[in-house]
């Protein structure tokens, strides 16, 4: 990162915070790549197609695979050595590869470019791009309003830049660090305000919320565990504890107080369309592994927890959302279930895939959810096979052979990404460092 002159900052109650708000020069390439001055060209030329085409993109032990989201087809397969982790660049083309030093730009392919009432579609071959940016650990990644926010666990660093401009080496990103390196998370507002994790390596003890500035807002030290994040309507942003959770909203900060001693929610799904967050819920800090048959889901409204049964257990890759909200958890007996976030009744059970056991390594293969454009997307490690569900109907509408044993799951939309909504000039021309 490139530090620059500091100014100071009105002082906060917590650990100080240090804001890097430099412009250009702004992606580290990862070691494999250092050195590379601007993005690659595309590896083949692109088509023009009727309409915007979406691509998963799934690992596996030895790659990643690219395939067409509506024909399975296999588009690439590119090697990529160890553990990596699939994230959302949120411009609707890439995605971020996490891997050993860097989070790696995956360009999947396909993209959308605006034309006055209408856009363009292309597609290409996807391609690992050479751009990226270095992380001694690739951790949380977060996109909200055409934004994206990385978090280094190894470093305690933050990387906030505008999506559209993710392969771009001399984009413009706002830096900051944490007073100590922790598994963290940051979010950033349409204002540009910035809610962003406290502990250390120990221990998480909190979130702090920054205005564009660097100026502190609001602060919570009592949210042991911090982990997991959503975004719901209205932009209120839920953080997981292990005593409930912290609902941010309209500039104050509030604890939700789980039922149990140890009531921990770490993972978490949240949608534009509901104000009530999807999370996991735990109760046994000794487990080695829990495998619990509750979720929860706190409304963000009135900062209250509700809590609904499920018929089976799941896992951390279980929860998403569908269009018009529903909370979708993929159970270990091979279903689908939806829930009403507003009444927390059980919809209805879509069967998937097979019963399956959570394996007790987390880097491991386990049936997993991800939603795209209305349709759940579900893998099925123990048959090599994808499964698509129609959320609306319910109906499996798809399934597919795979050649490898998937592992984690994401994709695009191929459609055209809208600017970041929110003016950054101000927290720009600030160009300096200061403590918060």
């Amino acid at each position: 990162m490139h530090h620059l002159a500091t100014r100071p900052l009105v002082a906060g109650s917590l650990l100080p915070l240090l804001l890097l708000t430099g412009c250009g020069a702004g992606a580290s390439e990862p070691a494999a790549t250092a050195g590379a001055e601007s993005a690659p060209e595309p590896s083949a030329a692109a088509t023009e197609v009727a309409a915007s085409t979406p691509r998963l993109a799934l690992t596996y032990d030895g790659g990643v695979q690219v395939l067409d989201a509506s024909t399975f087809e296999v588009v690439a397969d590119l090697p990529v050595e160890g553990f990596n982790r699939l994230n959302p660049a949120g411009d609707g083309r890439h995605l971020l590869l996490s891997t050993t030093g860097a989070f790696q730009v995956l360009d999947a392919g396909t993209w959308g470019e605006p034309h006055g009432d209408h856009s363009h579609h292309y597609t290409a071959e996807p391609e690992l791009t050479g751009v990226g940016f270095e992380a001694v650990k690739p951790g949380h990644v977060v996109v909200h309003e055409g934004r994206t926010a990385l978090f280094d666990d190894g470093t305690g660093d933050v990387t906030v830049f505008d999506s559209v401009d993710v392969a771009d080496p001399d984009r413009e990103q706002r830096e900051l660090t944490t007073p100590a390196a922790h598994h963290g998370v940051a979010v950033e507002l349409s204002d540009g305000s910035l809610i962003v994790s406290e502990g250390t390596e120990e221990e998480r003890t909190g979130t702090r919320w920054l205005d564009a500035s660097g100026t502190e807002i609001a602060a919570n030290p009592g949210c042991p565990g911090v982990h997991g994040e959503a975004v719901a309507a209205g932009e209120a942003v839920v953080i997981g504890c292990e005593d409930g959770a912290l609902v941010h909203r309209d500039g104050t900060i509030t604890e939700v107080t789980a039922p149990d001693p140890y009531g921990r929610i770490g993972n978490q799904a949240g949608s534009e369309a509901s104000p009530v967050v999807l999370g996991d819920y735990k109760t046994d800090p000794d487990a080695e592994l829990e495998r619990p048959t509750r979720v929860s889901l706190v409304d963000t409204r009135d900062a209250s927890l509700r809590l609904v049964d499920l018929p089976a257990s799941y896992s951390f890759r279980s929860l998403g959302r569908g269009e018009d909200g529903e909370a979708l958890v993929l159970g270990t007996d091979g279903a689908l279930h939806v829930i009403d976030p507003e009444s927390g009744s059980l919809v209805r059970s879509i069967p998937v895939v097979a019963p399956w056991e959570e394996p007790l390594e987390w880097q491991e293969p386990r049936p997993t959810l991800l939603v795209l454009d209305g349709t759940a997307y579900v893998t099925e490690p123990a048959t090599k096979e994808l499964h698509a569900v129609d959320v609306s109907t319910g109906e499996v509408f798809g399934s597919t052979q795979l050649e490898v044993v998937p592992n984690e799951l994401n994709g695009v939309t191929g459609a055209a990404a809208h600017e970041g909504e929110h003016d950054h000039e101000d927290e720009h021309d600030a160009e300096g460092a200061g403590t918060a």
